[in-house]
């Protein structure tokens, strides 16, 4: 896992703790990379995962759209209509 201490110095103890709030908080996921910075008494965290986040895109006319709201009456029609086909997992 890359570790990146931004803007001061951190124990290894300190870093650890942060890993496992990571950890509790986004059970399932796998972090594979951490930015810490340390603004005065206070730090920022930005965690790096492995798997990517997948957001569910519709298509619709040859354009994606990543929500229903954007579509017309009738293309939701169209949607809530058709066969739903199962997504296959990798592992």
């Amino acid at each position: 896992m890359k570790i990146n201490v931004i803007g001061g110095e951190m124990s290894t103890r300190e870093i650890d703790e942060y890993i496992d709030y990571g950890r509790k908080k986004y059970v399932g996921r796998q972090i594979c990379g951490l930015d810490i910075t340390i603004d005065g008494e206070f730090v920022d965290l930005k965690f790096y995962f492995k798997d990517a986040d997948f957001q569910h895109a519709y298509r619709s006319a040859d354009y994606l759209v990543n929500t229903m709201e954007k579509l017309n009456d009738a293309k939701q029609k169209e949607f809530a209509d058709k066969q739903r086909h199962g997504v296959k997992e990798s592992v």
